[in-house]
């Protein structure tokens, strides 16, 4: 691994050159409250962000608090997200931090981190998106994009997501965490793919040590 001068360097080269690429600044996921942002985000996973959008359109007219969740027979919010895949764990987590909301937070989305971890079915992942683009919390947002890529570009050598987190804050300051993990899932989605990496396309090609194998 490089020392973190290095590393540091790197990274603040690649935002800077994939920034002004990828303009869109906030979430593909639609929402319109805190809470609602927190169910797409439980349902975001492994599951892209337009068939999200797909479910969420009829879901969110059906349940509109916590306590609709809540009240939902398991059996019936599962059919109602089965689209987004997993829809058995995601089921039990929606109605588990629902039912912390309420408790703990009097039916609001918490504000802070240790705040978010406390609900059910909610990690650093999903607490990191809602903190970010609701409270303007920095946060890196280690999805399945960012995991991808900060391997790829020679930023971390681990696989845990928590640990993968704690290396990218250590290379950029906490004003630019989350917009690097924007604009990481961005350009994991255009170009840096799971499958087939474009890497002639690739404008940070020459600073990712995967480029050439």
């Amino acid at each position: 691994m490089e020392k973190t001068d290095a590393l540091k360097k790197r990274a603040t080269k690649i935002y800077e050159i994939l920034d002004p690429l990828y303009t869109d600044k906030k979430t593909a996921l639609e929402y319109r409250t805190p809470f609602q942002l927190l169910i797409s985000t439980i349902l975001s996973a492994q599951c892209t962000d337009k068939q999200v959008n797909q479910v969420t359109k009829t879901l969110f007219r059906k349940y509109q608090t916590p306590e609709d969740y809540i009240k939902a027979p398991i059996a019936e919010l599962e059919a109602d997200i089965r689209p987004t895949g997993f829809f058995r764990n995601k089921a039990k987590s929606i109605k588990g931090c629902s039912q912390g909301i309420v408790e703990l937070y009097g039916g609001k989305v918490p504000s802070t981190m240790a705040e978010m971890l406390k609900l059910p079915g909610v990690g650093r992942k999903t607490a990191n998106c809602v903190l970010g683009a609701v409270f303007d919390v920095p946060g890196v947002v280690v999805d399945t994009h960012v995991k991808r890529l900060s391997q790829r570009l020679g930023l971390t050598e681990n696989k845990d997501p928590d640990k993968i987190e704690k290396d990218i804050e250590k290379l950029l300051p906490k004003e630019r965490w989350r917009r690097f993990s924007d604009i990481l899932i961005y350009h994991g989605r255009a170009v840096c793919t799971a499958r087939k990496p474009d890497h002639e396309n690739c404008p940070v090609a020459l600073l990712c040590p995967s480029s050439s194998t």
